[in-house]
């Protein structure tokens, strides 16, 4: 590597080397750098080409005047280093001119500095020092929604199903939120991997989530659009009932299916004075973005759903011929903006119920780390998108080869450009209804692996972003929505940035499965519960791990074993499982949480409940003593991911009318009564 070439890569937040989970310094290779550098608009194919880039940056950055985005947090008004003869403005985004001083409201305002020759304006962020935490303790139920199925729902759980889980969950059990997987819309046809982390877009919930006969307009059917409504709701009950019996695992397409023609039929209800202005409004304040998103919608109905193969013409979202086919499927790009309504409107009811049902958080949203690479928000948010790019994750101890998640990452350069909008708009669209948000691979904020195309993870390379201005947007959207932010920041984690989460009141995520004295690579023991963190969500397992039962029996070693994942004879790993379950469990004894009547899983969760954590998470799985992961990472086409019901012990499908009735529910539930854990003065 030559000297250039790194001090290129330095200056555009590319990583020239990095280091490993275990603390070994590893070296990047010139190809890597080359193509990541190209991937950012900067041509290093060469040494002379380096050269010219390198001199053009800094020519570049010797002639600004301020940074692409400035940030005022807690009131400190930032050093700008500008000239003497400088003048600076702010421009209020209310409306109205005030100085730059610590008294400026919170919010997105623009900066204007004018000096002899020069002027410039850049976004200017002010934040608070701190969000806000969620006062006292609370739990709740961890869940996958399309998990969830009652028997109402069409084949998969739905926001009518969320709306109840969550009105019984606060009223009985006094819990206090309800955390979700991703509701955000995915790809229209069969997916090989319906995982719900790999959306189209991450600014609007899939309308797949609908409750049909939940929307107003579906009582006013008539003739024969009753008719063809009541034989979808026949074929649905089918469906579902097949699915609660164990017959069928969820198949989202047959649901998708039968939803939209079924929704094709309540769309040409004509909505009544009052409904008609609420869908004027909501299409008049999501503007562009929605015009974007059910534009994509419109011609991935005519083209398919991978856009870099749609004509030439339709790739470009600003270009005149998206204009005219857009007038030309007028009706199709209104009923994909009906459809976004309606679910923000199902979403807002669901939200509703938990705070009548006295859940002081209710609904935590969950933000995915990126989308996928030919999807609606790629097409629409193309130009601030590194293509040819793909985010994941460097080799560590849990994944040899490293990761590749298939997901475009944002351009650094051009994310700055646009003042970062595109990600305050996904960040508002996700706290609209919510409580809390939380934020996959939060550490994605500071920075991401960047893997090439065709190329193994491993080689790879972080770059960096501006993690003071991603703070900031995000810091300023969750305040004007009031909600707290939690980040999911499990795995490698770059030393400072825990503490730069928790300075601002971002919640983080600690995991019973990882939290041992020495870390989660030392492991030297389980960590005691008086020493985990405080201000994070603390849980025994998630989505992408074995259940606790599952854990406790050491079965989640001969399913990987079965499906070919062992990296070490299956002896080997059974004897470490057990060793670490057994290891627990001498430390449950420790603590006087066994023997229990209850059993080992509520056990378990005494010792979360003895954790100064803030909230705590019930995986819903865990409720009912089901055994089967909902995913095991790389398996899709082996393993059911994504497509189971929440069971009982013998994979027997529980529908949410049963909940109430099962023991174990209510004896983790009653855990958290016993701790008092839900009380704002806890």
């Amino acid at each position: 590597m030559t000297e250039i070439l790194h001090e290129l890569a330095q200056a555009h937040g590319v990583s020239t080397a990095y280091t490993t989970d275990r603390g070994h310094r590893v070296a990047v290779a010139r190809d890597t750098l080359v193509a990541v550098l190209a991937a950012c608009g900067v041509d290093a194919a060469t040494d002379a080409a380096a050269r010219a880039a390198l001199a053009a940056h800094r020519e570049h950055t010797a002639a600004r005047l301020l940074p692409e985005c400035v940030v005022l947090r807690g009131g400190a008004v930032p050093r700008l280093g500008l000239p003497g003869d400088a003048t600076a403005e702010v421009e209020l985004e209310g409306g109205g001119a005030a100085a730059l001083s610590g008294s400026l409201p919170t919010g997105r305002h623009t900066l204007h500095v004018r000096a002899p020759g020069r002027r410039q304006s850049a976004p200017l962020l002010v934040v608070p020092q701190r969000l806000p935490v969620p006062a006292g303790r609370h739990w709740g139920f961890l869940v996958q929604l399309y998990s969830v199925l009652s028997r109402r729902s069409w084949g998969m759980g739905d926001l009518g199903d969320l709306a109840e889980l969550a009105s019984w969950s606060g009223r009985a059990l006094g819990a206090g939120f309800v955390q979700l997987g991703p509701l955000h819309a995915v790809e229209p046809g069969p997916l090989p991997d319906p995982s719900p982390y790999r959306p189209s877009s991450r600014r609007y919930p899939d309308p797949l989530h609908l409750r049909v006969e939940a929307i107003p307009e579906y009582a006013y059917l008539t003739g024969a659009a009753r008719r063809s409504a009541d034989r979808c709701v026949t074929r649905a009950r089918a469906l579902n009932e097949g699915v609660l019996r164990g017959d069928l695992l969820i198949d989202r397409e047959s649901v998708r299916l039968l939803k939209q023609e079924a929704l094709r039929v309540v769309h040409q209800v004509p909505l009544p004075p009052g409904r008609a202005a609420a869908f004027a409004e909501f299409t008049a304040r999501e503007g562009e973005d929605l015009t974007d998103f059910a534009t994509w919608c419109a011609l991935a109905g005519v083209h398919g759903g991978a856009w870099r193969s749609w004509p030439a013409e339709l790739r470009d979202p600003r270009s005149p011929a998206v204009a005219h086919a857009r007038k030309e499927l007028a009706a199709e790009v209104d009923f994909h903006r009906w459809l976004a309504w309606v679910t923000d409107e199902q979403l807002a009811a669901a939200q509703a119920a938990a705070g009548a049902a006295g859940m002081s958080i209710g609904l935590i949203h969950d933000l995915a780390v990126g989308v996928a690479p030919e999807g609606a928000d790629t097409w629409a948010l193309q130009d601030c998108l590194a293509t040819g790019m793909s985010v994941g994750a460097p080799p560590d101890d849990f994944n040899p080869l490293g990761q590749d998640w298939g997901q475009p990452p944002w351009r650094p350069d051009r994310l700055a450009a646009s003042g970062y909008r595109p990600l305050a708009g996904l960040l508002r669209a996700g706290l609209r209804h919510a409580g809390a948000l939380r934020v996959d691979h939060v550490m994605g904020l500071f920075r991401l692996w960047w893997v090439p195309e065709g190329r193994p993870p491993s080689e790879g390379t972080y770059v960096r972003y501006d993690a003071e201005a991603m703070l900031g947007v995000l810091m300023v959207e969750a305040h004007r929505a009031g909600a707290a932010v939690i980040g999911e920041d499990l795995g490698t984690v770059e030393a400072g940035v825990r503490r730069a989460l928790d300075e601002r009141g971002v919640l983080g995520t600690s995991v019973q499965r990882f939290e041992y004295l020495g870390g989660s690579e030392g492991r030297l023991g389980p960590l005691p519960p008086e020493r985990w963190r405080h201000d994070c969500l603390a849980t025994l397992t998630t989505h992408d791990l074995p259940t606790t039962a599952a854990w406790l029996s050491g079965e989640h070693v001969e399913l990987r074993a079965r499906l070919g994942l062992l990296t070490r004879p299956e002896a080997e790993e059974k004897a470490e499982a057990a060793a670490e379950r057994d290891a627990w469990l001498a430390e449950l004894e420790r603590l006087g949480l066994l023997p229990d009547p209850d059993g080992e899983v509520v056990a378990l969760h005494r010792f979360l409940c003895r954790t100064p954590a803030r909230l705590l998470g019930v995986w819903l799985p865990d409720a009912t003593g089901d055994r089967r992961p909902q995913n095991i990472p790389g398996t899709s086409t082996v393993h059911p991911n994504w497509r189971l019901p929440v069971s009982d012990d013998q994979g027997r499908p529980v529908p949410l009318e049963d909940l109430p009735g099962r023991p174990l529910v209510a004896a983790v539930s009653r855990v958290f009564a016993d701790f008092g854990v839900n009380r704002e003065n806890s």
